[in-house]
């Protein structure tokens, strides 16, 4: 089977990508979908350690990452969800909107990039531990929110326990 590797246009989200970013999200299926004022907000807040990828002069998102500096912590990147769309996985591009973020002048001062991953998340898991050996750098997995930090809720599964992932220090 040949792989066709594709090219990829990044940017940070605007507004307007906001309904896009929501529709992706839901698409995956695997991803806790929040409220589409949520991601209009993130794509408008916070687009400077996010990320939206198209393919090459796609009009809809095949990707985006959320992300923060952490408050308590300015030396930290935060990734809040990363979202690719089925049709392109296997391309390596979290990878490439994982370094795409660091490579931004928002992410100067970040030494150090944390995730929470549910146990059963194991791509997210491989995205994780592999940017961190592709960095060169070390990582530490701890616990961080247990099953019954969430709320009970009979219309939803219960939420599965999240790992922090925290890798780092990161040498640019």
């Amino acid at each position: 089977k040949t792989i066709v590797r594709k090219q990829f246009e990044f940017r940070k989200p605007v507004k307007e990508d906001g309904a896009n970013v929501w529709k992706l999200i839901k698409h995956t299926g695997n991803l806790d979908l929040n409220s589409s004022y949520s991601y209009l907000m993130w794509c408008e807040i916070f687009s400077d350690t996010s990320v939206v990828a198209f393919e090459e002069n796609g009009q809809k998102p095949v990707g985006f990452i959320s992300g923060f500096i952490r408050p308590d912590n300015p030396d930290t990147l935060f990734i809040w969800q990363v979202a690719v769309h089925e049709s392109e996985r296997g391309q390596g591009l979290a990878t490439k909107m994982l370094f795409e973020l660091l490579e931004r002048k928002a992410c100067e001062p970040v030494r150090f990039l944390e995730a929470t991953v549910s146990p059963s998340n194991k791509p997210s898991q491989n995205l994780f531990l592999g940017l961190a050996q592709k960095l060169h750098t070390n990582y530490q997995v701890s616990d961080y929110f247990e099953q019954e930090d969430f709320p009970e809720d009979e219309s939803e599964e219960e939420h599965e326990a999240e790992w922090l992932y925290r890798i780092g220090p990161i040498n640019k």
